[in-house]
């Protein structure tokens, strides 16, 4: 069934959509071509199987992150998500490969807060273990990771370390990092507006941080 899953996403190329999907995203990538509807309908009949098996392949998800195609790595994520409820704890290193190959905005972010966010609500002793080596790591995307994986955490987000993080990246030239940290924050404005206001008030921030982060306030 994996095969010829593959084989249903080559037979939908579309050399032209793909062309164009690829200068959307700064030429990083090479594109089937496929929208995400489409992906969809072609992958849903093996998820309802996969979701049966009530384990994840890795192997699998692995040789999809090989393939020279963007769509197979959203196919990975995609899947990931659909079997989220059978992550274990020692999947956070396999999904640390994941986050710093072919790292872009667009698979690291559902890395972020749909699979490790979910991973550190269960496992939280993950965040001793691996978060807050990620957040002062010279990868930028662990970095990222580290500061939106509780972007979805709401009043459960845990605040003080939500500013450790933060504080650590504070002084970053990196695009990345400062669209992530006001991000971070402008979500939890949504929770606590009071503390972002002071957590703003208090620290020293990137112009582009600052913006996103006080959209809510």
């Amino acid at each position: 069934m994996d095969n010829q899953l593959i084989k249903s996403f080559y037979d939908h190329r579309n050399q032209d959509q793909g062309t164009k999907m690829s200068a959307y995203m700064k030429d990083h990538f090479q594109y089937l071509g496929m929208q995400k509807p489409l992906r969809s309908e072609l992958q849903k009949e093996f998820f309802k199987q996969a979701k049966k098996q009530k384990m994840i392949d890795w192997d699998f998800i692995f040789m999809l992150w090989d393939l020279p195609e963007r769509e197979f790595q959203y196919l990975a994520l995609d899947y990931i998500l659909a079997l989220k409820n059978n992550l274990l704890k020692a999947d956070i290193d396999r999904i640390k490969l994941l986050i710093i190959n072919k790292s872009w905005w667009d698979s690291v972010d559902v890395l972020a807060s749909n699979i490790t966010g979910i991973l550190c609500a269960k496992h939280q002793e993950i965040v001793q273990s691996h978060i807050l080596s990620w957040a002062e790591s010279d990868n930028i995307w662990l970095a990222r990771v580290s500061i939106l994986f509780q972007l979805k955490y709401k009043e459960n987000t845990d605040a003080e370390l939500l500013k450790f993080i933060i504080t650590r990246n504070s002084n970053s030239k990196e695009f990345f990092i400062n669209k992530a940290i006001g991000w971070a924050l402008r979500e939890y404005s949504k929770t606590d507006k009071e503390w972002v206001k002071s957590f703003l008030v208090c620290n020293t921030l990137n112009t582009l941080s600052v913006r996103e982060a006080s959209k809510y306030l």
